[in-house]
């Protein structure tokens, strides 16, 4: 999916319309003057609000002197801006007595409640910022008697209800952003009195009907933004009048017909996004008109016929995007001319012929997904020009030949799919050079030869997919040390040998199939609970497991030669009898133990179970019908100790559950672990940490219940093209600063203090709305002051503080490293370990900020630029050696709601020495 640009980057005309308007106000108000009484009305308001906590009644300090409050030359206040300030209440200042006020910018804050109809006072309102807040209600009416507001937005809200008429009588509105709301309801035609409109976003709503006509004569608009909504029809022809036009997203609709003619006129647009909808046709040849094009997503639509030549003239373009849809024929051998793309999505269609010899000079690709069609012939060796590549996808096709060595070359790649098609010869073994790698998908080819997997090469490894092949020898042991490996496909291959032992205690691994093989001997007993393993097929196994026959004296993978069994007859027999007397004294004494033990939890059947505002054992019979008894179909994801599987309730509440799995369960250490999670989560609350709704410690069955996080988590989406491209700056930037919040409670208002010592982007989780929530409390530690706090090392590699591998004692500064690890990885949209290894040399002085940012992103405007310089310099401070010179996460929270100061240089002058420099001076 192509990323849409934030319609903040209309901010700067804002600025430059707003500076010019302040100027005028200052003069009127300064030459008529403010009566005392007025500017102490003022003064009233703001306190009552209890936004300024260190302002009271008897202050005599004057609101020009506060936080965030703009003043005139009369003293009286015309702007307020506390955007990213936590003020967690409605909204509720007097504005009757505020009447010379120009700005309110309250984004960020926490709002609750509904937007006042009140504010209709604000007679003098040029910019309205209620954007990321939680406020509920229709937009009032009175808002359109704001006649002077230029800017408006309220995007990221709950809004509801249909758009009010009233709100069309801004004419001499600029920005109008209503986004990611619930508004219905049809537009209105009276929408092309706003002739100064510049920026209008509609997207995220539930709008319906056409798209007016009158949308066409708005002469100034630059983004038109109306996705994600249920609009239908075909596009007006009065769209062709908008020459101004440079964003056009009409994403996610119900759009029908061709390109409409009209659209080919607008020669200043750079962003044509118009997927998922049910445009149909063939892509007509003057689209290579559109010479500014940087994004053009067709994706999701019914167009049908061969890529038209004209589209190659698009030499500005980044992402095209044309997965989805009838396409046919063959990729034009030109396609190398468009030098700059960085996405190439052809998925879905019906193309034809062999891979472009051109398409490796395309060197500036990440992604490229040419898969689920029918390309024939070789991958071309010259493949490994695209030194870039993040994700390549040739799967689904009727390609032939061996995988090139040159793939080898690929040292960024994550991803790799190959599979289902009739690809042939060994796995090459310079895919070891693609450390980077975490799917490897080669299933259903004819490749032959032994499977070669060093563990020191695929240290990040997720996923390794090599069923339906031609597979031969051992399965190499090496796998089971690979720690991050969840699944593991090799069925239907000639694998031989026995099944590594080591793989039953890989900690993520939820999936395996081995199944019709040649292995022999026995199955390690912990492959019992695994329940997504699947083992049929290998006729000289054996074991105590589903469809396997047990182990028996003539087994052939018991059976030795007669001399060698007398004597282990002999020999076991004394042992035996030694380890099943052993044994009975452990149980005998541990049953003891048990019923002398005094119980300090209260029990029912053998149950501890606490679920809030639930019946505990309706609610437990209510989660295992949820779950159909934990069934695989529901799980979710795997971690550290156990599934995690959602389930909706009877009474329609969406629920996560963590269920520690039945070995795991016998285990004192993720027993424990499991405890704590449970003493952590009752014990603390805040906005930013995931909610515990309750626990079940059953004999047989242990789980937690969380509230679901609709997006999961902030690993996965980082590493998903699409998700990671909705994942805007601004988002982005609000993630850290929420997780920063979150950590300054743990550390900072928690007693004893608490240490979370696995802080990293897999235990950050996203709702719907891409809110921040830190989880996973398993080796969460309380801090005591007079105990030593040396721990065993837990956490995640890449993340954990240097100083923990030789020192072993957990502090706050463990977790602030960790966090500074994140935020840069955020930024970056990749681990930074390689940054952290230049951090550490003097070459980094020569990097500049904007080289090691997301690329898949379009690069920040200017506002939200600072904010990432500011957090960059955050990040840098956080991840220092010495953890005596870190921030604690008390200051970093603190930086972040007091605000950044102006970025002195534009972004692509901001050297990564610069901000060190710059973090230092700040210490």
């Amino acid at each position: 999916m192509a990323h849409s640009p934030s319609i903040s980057t209309a901010w700067a005309l804002c600025i430059l319309f707003c500076g010019a308007y302040f100027d005028t106000t200052i003069d009127l108000v300064a030459a008529s003057g403010s009566s005392s009484s007025a500017l102490e009305l003022e003064a009233k308001t703001l306190r009552d609000s209890g936004w300024w906590p260190s302002q009271n009644a008897s202050d005599s300090s004057s609101p020009c002197e506060w936080y965030g409050i703009i003043c005139n030359a009369g003293r009286s206040v015309i702007g307020i801006d506390l955007g990213s300030v936590t003020l967690g209440s409605k909204l509720k200042l007097n504005f009757s007595y505020l009447p010379n006020l120009v700005s309110l910018g309250l984004s960020q804050t926490n709002l609750q409640g509904s937007i006042p109809s009140e504010i209709g006072f604000l007679s003098e309102l040029t910019v309205l910022d209620l954007s990321y807040n939680n406020l509920v209600g229709f937009i009032p009416p009175e808002i359109g008697r704001l006649s002077k507001l230029t800017s408006m937005y309220v995007t990221f809200n709950g809004l509801i209800g249909n758009f009010p008429p009233s709100l069309t009588n801004l004419t001499e509105i600029e920005v109008l952003d209503v986004s990611s709301n619930h508004l219905t309801g049809f537009i209105p035609n009276s929408f092309g009195k706003m002739s100064k409109l510049v920026a209008l976003d509609l997207s995220n709503n539930d709008f319906t009907g056409p798209i007016p006509s009158s949308l066409g004569l708005l002469p100034n608009i630059t983004h038109l933004l109306l996705s994600e909504n249920n609009f239908n029809g075909s596009v007006p022809k009065e769209f062709g009048n908008l020459s101004k036009l440079i964003q056009l997203n009409m994403k996610g609709n119900s759009f029908i017909g061709p390109i409409h003619s009209s659209l080919l006129l607008l020669t200043n647009l750079t962003h044509l996004l118009i997927s998922g909808n049910n445009f149909n046709g063939s892509v007509p040849k003057e689209l290579g008109n559109l010479s500014k094009l940087v994004q053009l997503d067709l994706k999701g639509n019914n167009f049908i016929g061969p890529i038209p030549s004209s589209l190659l003239l698009l030499t500005n373009l980044t992402h095209l995007i044309l997965s989805g849809n009838n396409f046919n024929g063959s990729i034009p051998k030109e396609i190398g001319h468009l030098s700059k793309l960085i996405q190439l999505d052809l998925k879905g269609n019906n193309f034809i012929g062999p891979i472009p010899s051109s398409l490796p000079f395309l060197t500036n690709l990440t992604f490229l997904d040419m898969s689920s069609n029918q390309f024939t012939g070789f991958i071309p060796s010259k493949i490994g020009l695209l030194k870039g590549l993040v994700g390549l996808d040739l799967s689904d096709n009727m390609l032939i030949g061996q995988i090139p060595s040159t793939i080898g070359n690929l040292t960024n790649l994550q991803t790799l799919f190959l599979g289902r098609n009739q690809i042939n010869g060994s796995i090459p073994v310079q895919l070891g050079s693609s450390k980077k790698l975490t799917h490897l998908n080669l299933e259903g080819n004819n490749l032959t030869g032994s499977i070669s997997v060093d563990q020191a090469n695929f240290q990040v490894l997720e996923h390794l997919l090599l069923s339906n092949n031609s597979l031969s020898g051992n399965i190499p042991h090496q796998i089971g040390y690979i720690r991050s490996i969840k699944s593991i496909g090799l069925s239907h291959n000639f694998l031989s040998g026995e099944i590594p032992f080591e793989f039953w205690s890989l900690p993520y691994l939820n999936f395996l199939d081995l199944s019709y093989n040649n292995l022999t001997g026995k199955i390690p007993d912990g492959y019992r609970s695994r329940t997504s393993f699947a083992l049929i097929g290998n006729k000289n196994l054996c074991g105590n497991f589903k469809g396997i026959p047990p182990c028996l004296a003539t087994s052939p993978a018991i059976v030795s030669s007669e001399k060698s069994t007398r004597i282990t007859i002999f020999v076991s027999i004394p042992i035996s009898f030694l380890i099943l007397f052993a044994i009975g004294v452990l149980l005998l004494r541990r049953r003891m133990v048990k019923q002398t033990k005094p119980s300090s939890l209260e029990r029912k059947n053998g149950n501890l179970f606490s679920v809030w505002n639930y019946d505990g054992h309706i609610a437990y019979e209510d989660i295992l019908k949820a779950t159909e008894n934990f069934d695989i179909r529901y799980c979710i994801g795997t971690g550290g100790y156990g599934s995690v599987y959602k389930a909706e309730l009877p009474c329609g509440k969406v629920v996560a559950l963590k269920k520690l799995h039945q070995l795991e369960a016998e285990n004192t250490t993720f027993d424990k672990s499991f405890q704590n999670e449970v003493k952590v989560l009752t014990e603390i609350r805040h906005r930013n940490i995931i909610k515990l709704h309750g626990f079940c410690l059953h004999k047989q069955c242990m789980f937690l219940v969380y509230e679901y996080m609709e997006r999961g988590s902030l690993f996965c989406i980082l590493r998903d093209d699409t998700e990671a491209l909705e994942l805007d700056w601004n988002k982005r930037v609000n993630i850290i600063k929420c997780t920063a919040h979150a950590l300054s409670y743990m550390h900072h208002e928690c007693i004893p203090a608490i240490v979370h010592r696995d802080i990293s982007s897999n235990n950050i989780l996203l709702n719907s709305k891409f809110e921040a929530f830190v989880s996973d409390f398993g080796t969460a530690k309380l801090l005591h002051l007079d105990s030593s706090n040396q721990t065993l090392l837990v956490g995640t590699y890449g993340y954990i503080a240097p100083e923990l591998a030789y020192t072993m004692v957990v502090t706050e500064k463990c977790d602030v490293y960790s966090f500074g690890v994140v935020a840069l990885e955020i930024l970056m949209g990749i681990h930074p370990g390689e940054l952290l290894t230049l951090l550490s040399s003097s070459s980094s002085q020569n990097v500049m900020l904007h080289e090691i940012l997301d690329q898949r992103l379009p690069p920040p405007n200017h506002r939200v630029a600072q904010d990432i310089c500011f957090v960059a310099t955050i990040a840098l401070a956080c991840v220092r050696t010495k953890p005596e010179s870190r921030p604690t996460m008390k200051r970093v929270s603190q930086d972040f709601v007091s605000g950044n100061k102006p970025l002195a240089k534009p972004l692509h002058a901001v050297s990564l020495l610069h901000l060190i420099e710059d973090s230092e001076t700040q210490s």
